[in-house]
């Protein structure tokens, strides 16, 4: 029989609380073991003896309860939660989170334990867009914690907008579905690129191109879920960093060539999916270039080719690259694929309202005596294609049954396995 998961649930302060009781009943009927804890302002909005019926444990809502703390009792519940669920997440809520704040239980426990966190924010559409709150929303997701939400709607207070709190048979769904692709890239070590870089001309100005960073964050997203070590190297985005991913930020061309080669030792995977400048200028001014009426001309030269110098080198990673064109799209594709050794690239007709400024993408997916074509949809389900294919491809990981069953396939069919084989029948 398959162990109940054991969610903690943290209850905030909100008029979205009152949904929290079918939330504990929906995660019951699906297997879950569920504790409550409540903070003080959560109370003022639904009464712990409510959770209490519905979840059939008491309620914990006090940092300072006596009896549960003689046997330090917050560090036990931290300890005894394979995920922490916090729903609603109100603004304060997460401002303390995001400041490292341990002043009440339910503060407390999500410092201390190690299982992972989620939150399911509820809150008035300002409250949402603030600068402040999306500064601490990047913080904590910067974190590895996790956001189910918010969506778009009416709210109690009359507005309509986004801060809704995902209704309870989404987030119990959400919270307890495996990942997509769970286990395609267990252990394994993802170096990815992504987004645009920047060439400086001079202190103000500077070439790029139109990418957002989008898809390869999507890609580095779908990784993680897969369960792949991601060490995301981005060029200038304004996108926040996926849940459990290592972010290294650069700007040129340059930069990101040296950050990729400082860590690309250590992968066993590489996606080159940012869109690298293709020149550079030779010189950068020391000044702003003033405007005099007069033409002005650039002198430009190639930038470094990431994608290829990590394909040329001697001990290398299986390497996927990004093609983006605006015509004859396979067929350039299949150029590029050849002309910088790569062992699969992912091709993208790019202008006309998909891939660049947009939340869709579609792909063809090439590699040596193959292709799959992934239908548009949103980047993040086009990424989590995209990694089931590359998980096929890949060189099984030494130590599995299918490194193993590879291993001995090779071993049969060499010429001394087949000479000795001839001379067993002789």
């Amino acid at each position: 029989m398959t162990p109940k998961k054991r969610v903690l649930l943290g209850v905030t302060g909100g008029i979205a609380a009152y949904k929290s009781p079918d939330l504990v009943r929906r995660l019951i009927e699906r297997g879950a073991d569920v504790q409550v804890v409540m903070t003080a302002s959560a109370q003022k909005f639904v009464s712990p003896l409510s959770f209490q019926a519905v979840s059939g444990r008491p309620v914990r809502t006090d940092l300072w309860d006596g009896a549960a703390e003689a046997a330090m009792g917050h560090i036990e519940l931290a300890r005894w939660a394979e995920v922490v669920l916090i729903a609603p997440a109100s603004a304060d809520f997460i401002a303390r989170l995001a400041g490292g704040r341990a002043d009440d239980l339910l503060s407390t426990l999500c410092l201390a334990t190690e299982a992972p966190i989620v939150l399911a924010p509820a809150m008035n559409r300002v409250m949402w867009a603030n600068k402040a709150t999306q500064a601490n929303v990047e913080t904590i997701v910067s974190r590895g914690m996790r956001l189910f939400g918010p969506e778009s709607g009416n709210q109690a207070c009359g507005d309509v907008g986004l801060g809704r709190m995902l209704e309870p048979a989404r987030l119990a769904e959400n919270l307890l579905e495996a990942p997509p692709n769970a286990g395609l890239l267990a252990g394994r070590q993802l170096l990815i690129t992504a987004g645009p870089t920047r060439e400086r001309l001079d202190p103000v100005r500077y070439l790029t191109n139109r990418s957002s960073g989008k898809m390869g964050f999507a890609v580095a997203a779908a990784a993680r879920e897969a369960g792949a070590h991601v060490t995301l190297v981005t060029g200038p985005v304004n996108l926040p960093t996926p849940p459990g991913v290592t972010r290294i930020d650069v700007e040129s061309a340059r930069e990101m060539h040296a950050a990729v080669h400082r860590h690309v030792a250590a992968a066993d995977l590489f996606i080159a999916a940012a869109a690298v400048a293709d020149f550079q200028p030779v010189q950068v001014a020391k000044q702003k270039i003033k405007k005099q009426g007069l033409a002005v001309k650039l002198d430009l030269e190639p930038a470094p080719d990431i994608v290829k110098s990590v394909a040329d080198m001697a001990k290398r990673p299986f390497v996927v690259g990004f093609a983006a064109e605006t015509n004859d799209v396979e067929e350039n594709a299949r150029s590029k694929m050849k002309r910088k050794k790569l062992d699969m690239i992912a091709a993208n007709q790019v202008g006309d309202g998909i891939a660049f400024d947009c939340e869709d993408n579609a792909l063809t997916v090439i590699w040596p005596g193959g292709k799959a074509d992934i239908a548009r949809a949103p980047k993040i389900d086009v990424a989590r294609e995209l990694i089931a294919l590359i998980a096929k491809r890949m060189p099984p990981a030494p130590g599995t049954a299918r490194h193993s069953a590879r291993k001995r396939r090779a071993a049969a069919a060499s010429p001394r396995s087949r000479s000795r084989s001839r001379r067993a029948r002789l």
